[in-house]
């Protein structure tokens, strides 16, 4: 599957034109795992869409793969990421860990073991950022990578991905974002609502879109469609136009930075 982060705008709350479309002005695709044992060869297929002559826009603009920093040899490996590919932004390892193993995503608590944390630093070498999808639980874990490597972006994936909904979780949700908030190095991507509430309405997303945005202001805040994975449960239109009247009463400036210009600034496109 993939994941594109899309970034809008247009006069003048992100749209184009009266007819409530939008106009993506640029892409980043986020690794999709489409083979574990090559996965440089994702990254290639990725650069070849974005090289074709009949992509007038060349999108996607960036590109996140995928390395596995448990590996003593990852750094080979980010070595062909950045040879097939001048889009390369950054990398992502899904580290998702919970009580409930139903919910594991990742094959071991990866933030548990200090050669797989020594290793994120070779990022720095490539100027690349880290994509981080985690729950709660794992968020202050998280926020002491993000200090052991305060060079190095770190960006939340899915608004932390508050997948329990009772007050309790929700109260270590919040207490775990302000947490990261507190790190400088570290953003939020404001995406992938339909896989943690599949009918989700504007009123039911209020709460995880704005409070986010509160703990790290919009200059660290973006939104993203995490698309095609969301289209099983809303339009691209209707997400946007979600996001537009969940900020209908921001600045413009703050506007600007969560449509495009956090994103545009963090992914370098």
């Amino acid at each position: 599957m993939r994941d594109l982060t899309e970034l809008e705008s247009g006069p003048p709350s992100g749209r184009s034109g009266s007819s409530g479309t939008w106009r993506l002005v640029g892409s980043v695709h986020v690794q999709a795992n489409i083979d574990a044992s090559d996965p440089v060869a994702e990254t290639r297929w990725i650069d070849s869409l974005a090289s074709d002559p009949n992509n007038p826009r060349a999108l996607p603009t960036g590109i996140v793969g995928w390395a596995d920093f448990s590996d003593p040899a990852v750094e080979a490996l980010l070595d062909a990421h950045a040879q097939v590919s001048d889009r390369m932004r950054g990398i992502r390892q899904v580290l998702n860990r919970h009580p409930d193993h139903r919910l594991n995503r990742a094959v071991y608590d990866f933030l548990a073991d200090a050669g797989w944390r020594d290793r994120i630093g070779a990022l720095k070498r490539y100027d690349w950022s880290f994509d981080a999808q985690v729950y709660w639980h794992q968020m202050n874990s998280l926020a002491a990578l993000a200090t052991q490597h305060d060079s190095i972006t770190f960006i939340v994936d899915h608004a932390g991905m508050p997948v329990e909904r009772d007050s309790d979780a929700l109260a270590n949700w919040r207490k775990g974002l302000r947490t990261l908030a507190a790190c400088p190095n570290v953003v939020i991507k404001l995406s992938g609502y339909g896989m943690t509430d599949n009918f989700w309405t504007v009123d039911r997303l209020k709460p995880y879109v704005i409070e986010p945005i509160e703990y790290f202001g919009a200059d660290r805040a973006m939104f993203a469609s995490n698309f095609p994975v969301d289209r099983l449960m809303s339009s691209y239109a209707r997400l946007w136009q979600a996001y537009d009247v969940l900020t209908q009463y921001a600045s413009s400036t703050e506007r600007e930075a969560l449509f495009w210009g956090t994103a545009s600034r963090v992914y370098r496109i």
